[in-house]
């Protein structure tokens, strides 16, 4: 359904769940990424100064780390920003060119499913366990590579409809080249 005055039509349930996902993923990594950056600064000026050090700041800032790297996997099966082979673009055959993409978005998919159960077991098993540090419980750190993995997975199959419904030839995106 679009507006009355020509523009584009309003985007579909889907979307609009996507980008509240990818908003609220991003905002996980970018408190993740300021955090490692604020740890790692509070651990260099702990060397210097008279003061008792803090061992639960390296330890925050590895998990941090962790939670970085997972929370935002999902953003990028979406945005199409993951690494990925380009030479695979250059297939002059469309249908070609979508099958490979829909194999690679639901291998995607498929290994993105495998960590989440992955990360759910061990969110289940290792409740009882503390970090040694901060004592905080391991299911809270399992928790959002959990939700990143499981996120990955549903986009990835969200991927591949796109990709076996699209005709489409993938635009070359920036900083690349098109053969």
């Amino acid at each position: 359904m679009g507006r009355d005055d020509g523009s584009a039509p309003a985007p579909s349930r889907w979307a609009r769940w996507a980008a509240l996902a990818t908003r609220v993923e991003l905002a996980i990594g970018a408190v993740a990424l300021v955090l490692v950056f604020l740890l790692v600064l509070v651990q260099a000026a702990q060397r210097y100064l008279p003061l008792a050090g803090w061992p639960w700041t390296g330890e925050l800032a590895r998990f941090c780390l962790v939670w970085l790297t997972v929370s935002v996997a999902g953003v990028l099966v979406t945005t199409d920003s993951h690494i990925a082979l380009q030479l695979v673009d250059g297939i002059r055959n469309p249908t070609v060119l979508r099958v490979v993409r829909v194999v690679a978005a639901l291998t995607v998919a498929a290994v993105g499913a495998a960590f989440a159960v992955e990360a759910w077991d061990l969110m289940v098993s290792q409740g009882r366990l503390r970090s040694p540090s901060l004592r905080m419980p391991l299911t809270w750190l399992y928790l959002f590579p959990f939700l990143g993995f499981l996120s990955t997975a549903v986009r990835g199959v969200a991927a591949a409809i796109g990709f076996a419904r699209s005709a489409e030839v993938p635009a070359a995106g920036h900083g690349e080249a098109r053969a």
